[in-house]
């Protein structure tokens, strides 16, 4: 509402008379403004959103019927409180009203208490709404900042067991959003990539290693090729991933903010062609989430420096990732991987964690 007023109302009706009784009987409590037919009225909006609408109904061109539905319609003003001005009074049309998203029905002759009190209480309950609104606005922002800070503690945890990916988790949680996002417009990802499914991921990519707490040292940190028992080991942080992430989702209930981290932490290193681990799964068997992080990790394994290895080039790591495609990758990320790679690079560089890998990804 207003701040110099106890709110800011608009008078659309295009007959003077009932105008003149309306802003007698409003103006010492409201600001009021008047429109005289339904497009001014609907200009007017777009200049200034007001607390409260009274519309008159019966209009020459735009009838009031059509500027609640256009008004109902658009994002910016669809929770405009709308109360219909008429002469009609049957139930059909107060019905019609009603359906389009007006509050109520204010029939002429005016009562000048009548609509005071209404309004009154329309507008009281308009500013309860508001801060209820707002109150949700900030506990959903206090619950996300929680469910970040939760996230970003265990991530940072797997990162101290591995020094050497500082920037890993930054630039992996960026290459999937990049991913999800170019795909969402495809046909075979339009049900499953909702903003809110990508938000997610976003936010659960850093997860994708918490495994690797429970590997040991002399293996994790080993600077050569690991022996097949090793690696057997190794293997077994997608299993220690999600063991850990579900004994908190538990808590939480099978629709909570990790159900995506605890697919990526199981499956990312599962492969197109079922040769993948820990379960060999096949296809669209594996779960979205888990396959844009495969591409998302494997590329930024070969472009990241390690103590066996340099960082590839940037045109390196993209020819592998392609060649993979339909047998590591899904196919069809893949050709959407190859669309965006200058984007996948400027990630790369930005979030770097040697000058030597930055030089890597000018090639």
């Amino acid at each position: 509402m207003s701040d110099n007023s106890n709110g800011n109302i608009l008078v659309v009706d295009d007959t003077e008379a009932n105008i003149d009784i309306l802003v007698e009987a409003l103006s010492s409590d409201y600001e009021v403004s008047v429109a005289m037919d339904g497009q001014s009225a609907l200009d007017d909006v777009k200049e200034n959103i007001p607390d409260l609408i009274l519309l008159d109904i019966m209009m020459p061109g735009m009838d009031g019927y059509e500027v609640c539905r256009q008004l109902k319609k658009d994002p910016k003003t669809h929770n405009i409180p709308i109360v219909f001005l008429t002469a009609m009074t049957g139930d059909e049309d107060e019905a019609k009203g009603l359906n389009l998203g007006a509050i109520d029905y204010i029939t002429k002759p005016f009562n000048q208490d009548l609509v005071k009190s209404r309004i009154k209480n329309h507008l009281e309950l308009k500013l309860l709404q508001d801060q209820l609104e707002m109150q949700v606005k900030i506990r959903t922002k206090q619950l996300e900042q929680t469910q970040e800070a939760t996230i970003m503690t265990l991530a940072t945890l797997a990162e101290y067991r591995d020094p050497e990916t500082g920037g890993h988790i930054k630039r992996t949680q960026n290459y999937v959003q990049l991913l999800a996002k170019a795909l969402k417009p495809h046909i075979q990802f339009e049900d499953h990539l909702s903003d809110q499914f990508i938000a997610l991921l976003h936010k659960s990519a850093p997860l994708h290693d918490i495994g690797k707490v429970g590997v040991p040292d002399h293996i994790l940190l080993k600077p050569g090729k690991l022996t097949d028992e090793e690696f057997v080991e190794m293997r077994k942080h997608t299993i220690y991933g999600r063991n850990s992430i579900a004994a908190a989702e538990k808590m939480l209930g099978d629709d909570s903010f990790l159900k995506i981290a605890k697919e990526i932490a199981e499956f990312h290193q599962e492969k197109w062609d079922g040769s993948g681990y820990p379960h060999g799964l096949v296809g669209e068997d594996i779960p979205v989430s888990a396959r844009l992080m495969a591409i998302a990790d494997v590329y930024d394994a070969l472009i990241s420096k390690r103590v066996y290895k340099p960082p590839f080039t940037h045109t390196k790591a993209v020819s592998i990732i392609i060649e993979g495609g339909g047998s590591h990758f899904d196919p069809i990320m893949v050709e959407t991987f190859e669309k965006i790679t200058d984007q996948f690079r400027e990630i790369a560089i930005e979030f770097a964690d040697f000058e030597e890998e930055r030089l890597a990804l000018q090639s």
